[in-house]
């Protein structure tokens, strides 16, 4: 809608003599009223079977309640957040209240998911949210925020019971205690929240599964795009701009702020600026993800050169980050503590960079748990996080559950190793510096080992310039 339409509710006079109305709502005459909700087609709505994510949504209810016996639980959607006046960022539901409801990109602000303790046990579980407003209603006119005549269709109370199947009520009837736990003010509740999802479920695999598949559809355009890219002077943002395409066309958007580092802008670990030329003979490194519309993402990074054609330095760097994100795959196995995949990754990165003359000390000491670290200037950040509803998933989980916890089936994390050598670098040769790279992929654990969900997008460096070749061609 353009700034020049005078169509915002504002616009309409109020009744003279009322407030004056706010930039959100309008108070409308009774003329207007009882004109505007008359000639109306009735609008149907199907009332069908429960989603399939219902099921599963319900045992991790179950999981909660039986955790916190006679506890009040909220788990709030969450609100719209004003980005500007009376325009609001686009709105995402809480990932817990997604991940227990099953509600992903449908659901609505201000909606509540309450777990009302049962006399005997268990809990009785209610979704309360707004109900749908009919045409007879000055919200339905005058309300921009949740206006059915300004933001269209929402569900009725019905219809989401079914859907979900899961009892609901207006949101009118909720009544907060002090008794309550909320997962916003809750330390345990929001603890427990997180760590219900380090192991995903059959549905959560295969939607991951879905948002890789995607996201590597966005990879093939970024390629195919390469001389759009190039040509422009601020190519970075030509790469966000083309996943971005693919990121709401196939999916509910991107899982996270897209990274399109170019040159030695591959070397600032969360480049999101991507306002930087994609210039021939330069390396640029992407790391995006597609979250599809149950909210689960991809985190997927590969490091391609621009000109189809890794030099022999950049080739050299290359291969040493496929070779340490190797090194992790064979480390994860069921029954191995997280930490040990990053520690294999590191132990590869250590061993080239002293081979370089790169280390003041031997590879060895560098990896001493309590005076090594000189290698970690050329990789400062961790190989693996968990990956589900949220891109850096599980966090608020305990050390012990995560970090120093056991790999198990059904985990889905990703293995991403890096070489950032800065620009202004003068401990590396002057043929390095300002060489960024990264690999990353998104892996889920099963009782056989590792399966890697994105190995359909080229990783060697003769598969990635093999795969270049191609979809230019």
């Amino acid at each position: 809608m353009s700034e020049s339409a005078d169509t915002s509710p504002e616009t309409l006079a109020p009744e003279p003599g009322t407030e004056q109305p706010s930039n959100r709502r309008q108070p409308f005459p009774a003329g207007f009223l009882a004109t505007i909700s008359e000639g109306w087609v009735e609008r149907p709505e199907t009332v069908g079977a429960p989603r399939e994510q219902a099921g599963f949504a319900a045992r991790r209810r179950a999981a909660l309640s039986a955790m916190f016996p006679g506890s009040r639980l909220l788990i709030p959607a969450g609100e719209l957040k004003t980005r500007s006046n009376d325009t609001d960022y686009p709105f995402r539901a809480h990932s817990a209240f997604a991940h227990l409801t099953g509600w992903g990109a449908d659901a609505e602000p201000g909606a509540v998911l309450v777990f009302e303790p049962r006399e005997s046990d268990g809990h009785d579980v209610m979704l309360y949210f707004r109900e749908r407003a009919d045409r007879t209603t000055a919200e339905f006119y005058g309300d921009a925020t949740v206006g059915e005549f300004w933001i269209g269709p929402r569900p009725s109370l019905a219809a989401v019971a079914a859907d979900l199947g899961i009892a609901t009520a207006h949101i009118d009837a909720l009544r907060h205690t002090d008794a309550d736990r909320t997962v916003d003010e809750d330390p345990e509740l929001t603890r427990v929240v997180s760590e219900l999802r380090l192991v995903k479920d059959e549905y959560e695999i295969a939607q991951l599964s879905l948002a890789v598949e995607v996201t590597a559809s966005g990879f093939d355009d970024i390629v195919r795009e390469l001389p759009r890219i190039t040509s422009h002077p601020r190519g970075e943002r030509v790469v966000e701009g083309v996943f971005h395409l693919r990121a709401r066309s196939d999916g509910n958007g991107e899982g996270y702020d897209t990274i399109a580092a170019s040159g030695p802008h591959a070397c600032y670990l969360h480049w999101t600026r991507n306002d930087g030329a994609v210039l021939p003979g330069d390396l640029i490194l992407v790391d995006a993800g597609v979250e599809v519309d149950s909210l689960y993402t991809a985190d997927i990074t590969r490091t391609l050169p621009v000109s189809g054609r890794f030099t022999d330095v950049q080739r050299r760097v290359y291969e040493t980050v496929r070779e340490a994100a190797d090194a992790a795959f064979a480390a994860a196995r069921p029954g191995v503590l997280f930490r040990e995949v990053h520690a294999a990754a590191m132990a590869v990165i250590a061993k080239r960079v002293a081979e370089w003359g790169l280390l003041p000390v031997t590879a060895e000491e560098a990896l001493d748990a309590d005076r090594g670290g000189q290698h970690r200037r050329y990789m400062v950040h961790g190989t693996s996080h968990h990956l589900g509803i949220d891109v850096h998933d599980c966090a608020q989980a305990r050390r012990e559950m995560y970090y120093d916890g056991v790999l198990e089936p059904g985990m889905v994390f990703t293995i991403e190793p890096g070489l950032y050598f800065q620009a202004d670098d003068m401990t590396v040769p002057e043929e390095l510096r300002g060489i960024g790279v990264r690999i990353e992929d998104d892996v889920l654990m099963t009782a056989d080992g590792p399966v890697n969900l994105s190995a359909a997008i080229p990783r060697t460096a003769d598969e990635v310039e093999e795969w270049m070749a191609r979809l230019s061609a």
